[in-house]
């Protein structure tokens, strides 16, 4: 469990380091905006069972609610992540299940 534990921190540095939601063409990275400790969490099953793959990654972005206005909004994360950074994320996960 403590590997896990490990693992999807090592992945959700990766993840906040690397990719980032555009919103009025200003660059947020995951990290700064706390959600890429929940989306390694979410993606970390799927490397570890080896089935990576884009659509399942867009479901599962499609399925993080971020809160917008102190709540009076709520848009899926897939909205809000470029192509470009959906890409860098792709690129992120395919490199970290290399090394596991």
């Amino acid at each position: 469990m403590a590997n896990t534990t490990l693992a999807i921190e090592s992945l959700a540095a990766q993840i906040g380091e690397n990719v980032y939601i555009d919103i009025a063409k200003w660059h947020l990275y995951l990290r700064d905006a706390h959600l890429h400790t929940v989306v390694a969490e979410q993606l970390y099953p799927m490397l570890e069972d080896g089935n990576l793959d884009d659509d399942r990654v867009a479901g599962v972005l499609q399925g993080i609610s971020v809160k917008l206005g102190g709540g009076k909004r709520e848009v899926p994360l897939a909205d809000l992540i470029p192509m470009q950074s959906q890409v860098h994320l792709m690129d992120v996960l395919e490199e970290f299940q290399r090394k596991m």
